[in-house]
């Protein structure tokens, strides 16, 4: 599987990575707006390490799926569970983070585990809302031909935790697609993946 560092890397090589230097000059007037002194001991090298932050945190803006590259295998369906996931709440800039599981039905070529991860950084590592990324990342698979996909998110979201409500409930979002509309076969697919989540089967 492939490391996040090294698909950083590729992306900084085709010149696909934020303005850092821009970036650091913009987070230091936050620091004074904020009444911090970006040049005490502690803040010192700050703004720099938050744009560092950023490019990793904000990479999926253009990083590619790699959905395209596939190979032939003949199986009636594949789920992949438990792909963590970080991303950043559009609406108070927090983190929210959590597990998404795959399950699509295969139309005579199957993608690579890792491939399936990197698509969920794609859509996680940007400005972000959990319906939607479930819904991006259930609509580009869809794209590759599949007969049927259902896609789960479970997120905790730092908006909920740290601020308003102060609720530390788990949000759980779905998205299916194709054959995977047939609610029998969806139950009998989240059966297999929730194991220990069985509340993920009232869907």
């Amino acid at each position: 599987m492939e490391s996040y560092s090294k698909i950083l890397l590729q992306e900084r090589e085709k010149g696909r990575t934020i303005n850092k230097k821009r970036v650091e000059k913009i987070l230091r007037k936050l620091l004074i707006e904020l009444g911090e002194n970006p040049d005490r001991e502690g803040l010192i090298g700050t703004p720099r390490r938050m744009a560092e932050a950023f490019e990793e945190i904000f990479a999926g803006y253009t990083m590619s799926s790699g959905l395209d590259v596939s190979f032939s295998e003949e199986t009636d369906a594949i789920i992949a569970k438990d792909i963590q996931f970080y991303s950043m709440c559009e609406h108070h800039m927090l983190p929210f983070y959590g597990k998404v599981h795959i399950a699509y039905l295969p139309e005579g070529k199957v993608f690579g585990i890792s491939k399936l991860t990197r698509l969920v950084e794609k859509y996680s590592r940007r400005m972000q809302i959990q319906e939607r990324l479930t819904r991006q990342i259930a609509d580009e698979i869809t794209k590759m031909g599949v007969r049927g996909v259902v896609v789960i998110a479970e997120g905790e979201h730092l908006c909920m935790k740290m601020r308003g409500v102060r609720n530390h409930s788990l949000v759980v979002t779905m998205a299916h697609r194709g054959l995977m509309e047939q609610k029998e076969l969806r139950e009998n697919i989240l059966t297999l993946i929730s194991n220990s989540k069985p509340g993920l089967r009232s869907f």
